[in-house]
């Protein structure tokens, strides 16, 4: 099931050439997650996951395959459309559905989410604002208590000197030439702890390829934090 939009809003976009869906298509899922989600999973006894940016269903559809009822949401229609490939060739039927959404403006109701995936996309928000409004986003469709899983940039990946957009106190350019979202720690902590979400000792902020001291940044990959949360009451 698609969201009701007949254009890929990234057609233009690297997110939507054929190489880049192909590559997305056969990532493997993301192994901290699936043991968080199936923890989860067993705690709740069933209910309903969102993952926002899905991409190709890389970590959707194994959700889906393990008991989840899954919503995955995505900018990119030949990303959704590889990923619904993906879930009719396994047989899932019914048990994932994808929409063509913003991570800000989502069509689904209040409180109807049980677990949230936000896996490389909130990094993606190009102002504070932006970020601050999917995570709201992220807050409304979650139920009191839900898991949320974040993977995103670290403010690590860039020198301590380096400055962020005018304006802004986490949004940098110097990447990949476009403004995207690199958060401190604490950063990242209080901003979703004032859309309501605190962290979860199961899946404890982890930070992956940060270089060591003198080490060349130039051409190297973003440094990531992964991590849970869960919505307070």
């Amino acid at each position: 099931m698609y969201y009701s939009r007949s254009v890929d809003p990234l057609s233009r976009s690297p997110w939507s050439t054929p190489e880049t869906v192909a590559g997305f298509a056969q990532s493997s899922p993301n192994a901290v997650l699936m043991r968080f989600a199936q923890d989860e999973l067993s705690r709740c006894g069933g209910g309903r996951a969102l993952d926002l940016g899905c991409g190709a269903g890389r970590n959707a559809v194994p959700l889906a395959r393990m008991g989840w009822d899954v919503v995955g949401i995505d900018l990119s229609r030949p990303m959704l459309d590889a990923a619904a490939k993906r879930s009719r060739d396994e047989r899932l039927g019914g048990r994932v559905q994808w929409m063509l959404a913003p991570m800000d403006a989502m069509p689904a109701r209040d409180a109807s989410f049980d677990l949230v995936i936000a896996h490389g996309i909130w990094n993606l928000a190009r102002s504070g604002a932006e970020f601050r409004k999917a995570l709201g986003e992220a807050a409304r469709v979650s139920t009191p208590g839900a898991g949320l899983f974040v993977f995103t940039f670290s403010r690590n990946t860039f020198p301590p000197h380096t400055d962020p957009v005018p304006g802004e106190s986490f949004v940098f350019t110097q990447f990949s030439g476009q403004p995207q979202c690199f958060l401190s720690a604490d950063q990242l902590v209080t901003e979703l702890g004032s859309a309501g979400f605190a962290p979860e000792a199961a899946v404890p902020l982890t930070e992956y390829n940060r270089p060591g001291p003198g080490t060349l940044r130039s051409g190297t990959p973003p440094v990531i934090y992964e991590a849970g949360f869960r919505r307070q009451d």
